[in-house]
């Protein structure tokens, strides 16, 4: 019997932060570390990141790439974080081929690093960083047909030793972070987080309705307010293309004091 393809979205919080203590990210490294401990170990990593969009999607190529800390004002100790994994340009030429074979076009980047979309969750997941890694870019375009389309073509690679991660944050409102929380605001971060718990987790629905609903995702409740730009959130939308099903199991858990979400396909659901 075939083994399920393993997708993981992933909320990856606030810059590095889940690495410095914070305790606003206490739930979600533990639920982290949880999944990781619930999966089979993959034997490479494929990271679409809500911090990597290009004209057409790119992939990293070198072999060992560096790491990008891209993000501002925090401790001088965020720019000493490590993760030296390797690169797989191997992977990376697969991954390319089966893009191709669908008529994706896609780029090889042999000099881009890791961004702290790769680096910050896989430090709390895989801390010995001893899985090869590969990055796969957004589109620009934020089209999300786009974005299904391509984790339609990574079945392909027919694979389930491989792990994809969708790297981005079910809940991301930059200002409503630092703003004082009212009734509306919580409300409206949870109606948005409900509907994308019903969307990606409810088994009674056919694939043709959930991807109706997640290329029309601005229609759910309070999905503006949620995502003034979905960077963050088309990384789900590759993971769907990848698994084409409901999620094996549904996190939900507080990042930042939002309600935020976690999806899993192919895993071991939680008792």
């Amino acid at each position: 019997m075939q083994k399920p393809r393993v997708a993981l979205f992933l909320s990856h919080g606030g810059g590095p932060l889940p690495l410095l203590g914070d305790g606003a990210h206490s739930e979600m490294v533990s639920c982290l570390q949880r999944i990781a401990a619930s999966i089979p170990r993959p034997s490479a990593i494929v990271v679409v990141s809500a911090h990597w969009e290009a004209a057409k999607p790119t992939l990293t190529a070198g072999a060992q790439p560096e790491l990008i800390y891209d993000y501002y004002g925090f401790p001088p100790e965020s720019y000493d974080i490590t993760y030296p994994c390797a690169g797989h340009p191997a992977l990376t030429q697969r991954i390319a081929k089966q893009l191709r074979a669908t008529d994706i076009d896609v780029s090889l980047d042999d000099e881009r690093g890791f961004d702290h979309g790769l680096f910050v969750p896989l430090k709390i997941m895989y801390p010995q960083a001893d899985i090869p890694c590969v990055q796969l870019s957004l589109v620009e375009s934020l089209d999300p047909a786009q974005h299904i389309a391509m984790g339609r073509a990574l079945q392909g690679l027919n694979d389930p030793s491989i792990l994809l991660i969708g790297s981005g944050f079910s809940f991301h409102n930059m200002q409503a972070f630092f703003a004082p929380e009212t009734d509306a605001t919580r409300s409206a971060n949870q109606a948005f987080d409900h509907w994308l718990q019903d969307t990606c987790g409810k088994s009674g629905l056919s694939e043709a309705e959930r991807e109706r609903r997640l290329l029309e995702w601005e229609s759910a409740p309070s999905a503006r307010y949620s995502h003034p730009r979905e960077e963050h959130l088309l990384p789900l939308h590759v993971c769907y293309g990848y698994t084409e099903s409901a999620c094996t199991t549904a996190y939900q858990l507080q990042i930042l004091n939002k309600q935020s979400s976690m999806f899993l396909w192919g895993g071991h659901a939680d008792d």
